[in-house]
């Protein structure tokens, strides 16, 4: 099972301040263990959402929307993609995490699963899909 464990933002984060050298090094070597476990599909830190933007639907149009967004807590700050066996494995890496914003500072992750082709009724739009996933891994070799 694939999961997204999401680190959500902070004031600092949002701000562009970057983590200190201790969070980087604490980060660095989490990050090896979820390596060296196997478990390891993708990770990486988001810019603030003032250099993002966001495209709107809304009665049959689009609109886009720069940042930055006044949630912060609702913002993500970065992300790690893993592969475990059940949610409650990935709930355990997700509890080794060191703290997203620094050791006394209040920080949250959240665990999401994806969907699996496997979840969806066979059809030709779950096929293809399929093939396009493969495609893209045949690519990154």
């Amino acid at each position: 099972m694939r999961f997204m464990m999401i680190v959500k933002a902070s004031a600092d984060s949002e701000a562009g301040k970057m983590p200190s050298e201790e969070l980087l090094a604490a980060m660095g070597k989490y990050n090896e263990e979820l390596m060296k476990a196997g478990v390891l599909v993708d990770l990486a830190g988001l810019q603030p959402s003032s250099k993002g933007a966001r495209v709107k639907f809304s009665g049959g149009q689009r609109s886009v929307i720069d940042g930055p967004f006044a949630e912060t807590k609702e913002l993500i700050g970065g992300f790690w993609i893993i592969k475990t066996n059940s949610k409650a494995e990935a709930i355990e890496w997700a509890l080794r995490v060191p703290a997203p914003h620094g050791e006394g500072h209040e920080g949250e992750i959240e665990i999401r699963p994806f969907f699996e082709f496997e979840d969806f009724p066979p059809s030709e739009a779950v096929e293809r899909a399929r093939e396009m996933a493969q495609e893209i891994e045949n690519n990154k070799r």
